[in-house]
């Protein structure tokens, strides 16, 4: 599938900023099945771009400009190349063993009532990991009620499991920490899904989990299958805040208002 983005963030200052300096994970790279045409990313006011690529690998770009600052736009517009590989990633950067990403987070660390619904979920299972981690994504996918618009703060995985529901990002979170307390590594990973009008909306989230002997292989929460060739991958972290796609601080005083808008086309 052939998929083009128009991301758009804005971020309005009142009063205006002295100065501004951001990250952004907003570039998708190559990997087994995934290739981009194109990809822009145009900053306003204009502001040189920095090219880097952060520890797991994912390209970023950072930049600083200076006031006064009322008004700092970010937009994206790029066309991916997309083929359907059943969830499972080939071919990507991996600079650490699946191991470093047992770690826990403030935003995935599994309190004990995920553990008991973790545990429970791989006793009925009975069969091996990748089974127990499809059977996982299911039940997930059946008690968690998905909100495509809770997208602004990401939540914990305690409070998604507690509240029955969340955001993509929400639901990532408790899938990570699930996976943990079976000991399974896995990961956040930061994207688009082009296929559902509701969805497209936003950008979208998904997690990662390893197999032995089959690697890293998705599994999306929110939507309870595993990624298709309508989802765009981009930027892999521990959590939401590791895979931002804009992230970054302002120099000043006052409020700030924050405008994401997403446009996902064939």
């Amino acid at each position: 599938m052939r998929i083009r983005v128009f991301h758009s963030t804005i971020c309005r200052y009142d009063p205006p900023a002295s100065g501004a300096i951001q990250v952004l994970r907003l570039t998708p790279r190559n990997f087994g099945g995934q290739h981009v045409v194109r990809w822009r990313i145009d900053v306003t006011p204009d502001a040189r771009l920095a090219p880097h690529e952060d520890a797991f690998g994912n390209l970023t770009h950072v930049f600083t400009t200076d006031g006064p600052l009322p008004e700092l736009r970010v937009e994206v517009d790029g066309v991916v190349e997309i083929q359907n590989s059943e969830g499972v990633v080939r071919g990507t950067v991996e600079r650490f063993p699946p191991s470093l990403f047992l770690r826990d987070t403030a935003l995935t660390a599994p309190d004990a009532t995920i553990c008991q619904f973790a545990e429970a979920v791989r006793a009925e299972s009975e069969g091996e990991v990748l089974t127990v981690l499809h059977a996982l994504l299911q039940r997930l996918h059946a008690q968690m009620t998905y909100d495509p618009d809770a997208h602004q703060h990401a939540a914990d995985a305690a409070e998604t499991f507690a509240r029955k529901g969340g955001g993509a990002a929400d639901l990532t979170h408790l899938f990570i920490g699930a996976a943990h307390c079976l000991g399974i590594p896995a990961r956040f990973i930061a994207g688009y899904y082009g296929k559902s009008d509701r969805v497209a909306q936003l950008s979208h989230a998904w997690a990662e989990a390893y197999v032995p002997g089959l690697g890293w292989v998705g599994f999306d929460a929110a939507l309870g299958f595993s990624p298709t060739d309508a989802h765009l991958r981009v930027a892999v972290g521990l959590d939401a805040l590791g895979a931002a796609p804009v992230r970054g601080t302002r120099h000043g005083v006052g409020g700030e208002a924050l405008e994401v808008a997403i446009a996902i086309g064939q």
